[in-house]
């Protein structure tokens, strides 16, 4: 009886403190306003009456590939909130991954999401790197019907290592799992980052630096 009450006692402490954190936020940052005619609606957006819900809320079509004529040889199709209004506050997305031969999903992280990731086609090599100090690469090859995780907020990447076509499909554990290509927010940023910090950063010439700050910010405008 007393391990009874002491794992009972034990569950509603975990209970308890689990419901005390915020929730997750699904934006990059809210700052807080005093006049809330002035404010927007966070962690979600607003309903519609459940008795005016239809199917086309739930529902939307990622069979057609997208083009992969691109420098880096993919495309990713977002399926989440945007996409399918019925998924607000259910906290979950996917997305289809098209790869042309040698193409590649470029390092990247997802500020608010853990991805799982399931071959279709093709053979792509994945990984992901752990956070400082380690840094540690944790990558594997995988083949139709394998799947991979990675983790919350970790940079990744995927590439497709077969002469073919790779398609690949993602579930990520948020409606709004956000994106941050890492090459794309560094030398593509707007305004751009001082290219004599960055050459620190990265112990490059100011002149490389430069040059790829040009050709990013080229590619996202």
């Amino acid at each position: 009886m007393k391990s009874f009450l002491l794992a009972f006692a034990l569950l509603a402490l975990a209970s308890s403190l689990a419901s005390a954190f915020d929730p997750s936020p699904l934006q990059d940052f809210c700052v807080a306003v005093d006049d809330p005619l002035h404010g927007v609606f966070v962690n979600g957006k607003f309903c519609k009456d459940p008795k005016l819900a239809k199917a086309g809320d739930f529902y939307f079509s990622v069979k057609m590939p997208g083009d992969t004529n691109n420098p880096v040889g993919s495309n990713v199709s977002a399926v989440n909130v945007d996409q399918i209004p019925g998924l607000n506050t259910l906290g979950i997305s996917a997305a289809r991954i098209d790869f042309a031969p040698y193409g590649q999903n470029p390092p990247h992280t997802h500020p608010r999401a853990t991805e799982i990731l399931v071959v279709l086609e093709g053979t792509l090599l994945v990984g992901f790197v752990t956070s400082n100090p380690n840094n540690t690469l944790i990558s594997k090859v995988l083949n139709k019907g394998d799947v991979f995780v990675f983790p919350i907020g970790l940079i990744h990447f995927q590439f497709n290592i077969g002469k073919t076509k790779a398609i690949a499909f993602a579930g990520l554990s948020s409606q709004n799992p956000g994106v941050i290509t890492i090459a794309n927010a560094v030398f593509g940023s707007d305004p751009a980052i001082d290219p004599g910090f960055l050459a620190k950063a990265f112990q490059l010439d100011k002149k490389v630096v430069e040059d790829l700050q040009k050709k990013f910010w080229m590619d996202s405008n």
